[in-house]
C-alpha cells in the first residue's frame, strides 16, 4: 500500500478529463526532450496546452487525433517560454512514458473517476 494516502475528498478535487490532441510541436527549449501539445477537452474546458516528455515512444504525427487522459485543474506552470495548463497522464518507466487513453473513442471532456 502507498504510504501517502489521500482521502476521497482529495481525489474528488482532481479534474481528470479525456481530450484529443489537435497539434503537437517540437519543444527544443525544454530541459529534457518534449513536445508542446494542444489538447481539445470540449465544452466547457476548451483547448489547453502542455509540455509532455513523451518523445521516446510517440511521434508528433501519431499524436494528432489521439485521445488521452489529463488533469485539467492544476495552475499554469511555466516551462521555458511556455505555459503548461494541464498534465497528461502516463505510465512512467525510466525515460519512457506510455500515455493513458480510453480503449475506445469517447466524447472530449468526459470525467475520469
Amino acid at each position: 500500500m502507498e504510504s501517502n494516502q489521500i482521502n476521497w475528498g482529495d481525489f474528488e478535487k482532481v479534474a481528470i478529463r479525456v481530450g484529443t490532441v489537435i497539434d503537437a510541436l517540437d519543444f527544443p527549449e525544454a530541459h529534457k526532450p518534449a513536445y508542446k501539445l494542444f489538447i481539445d477537452f470540449g465544452v466547457p474546458t476548451g483547448v489547453l496546452k502542455t509540455s509532455a516528455q513523451i518523445t521516446k515512444l510517440y511521434s508528433k504525427k501519431e499524436l494528432i487525433g489521439k485521445q488521452l487522459i489529463a488533469v485539467v485543474n492544476f495552475p499554469e506552470k511555466q516551462i521555458a517560454h511556455f505555459k503548461s495548463q494541464c498534465l497528461v497522464l502516463g505510465a512512467v518507466n525510466g525515460d519512457e512514458v506510455t500515455l493513458l487513453q480510453p480503449m475506445s473513442k469517447v466524447k472530449n471532456g468526459l470525467k475520469i473517476s
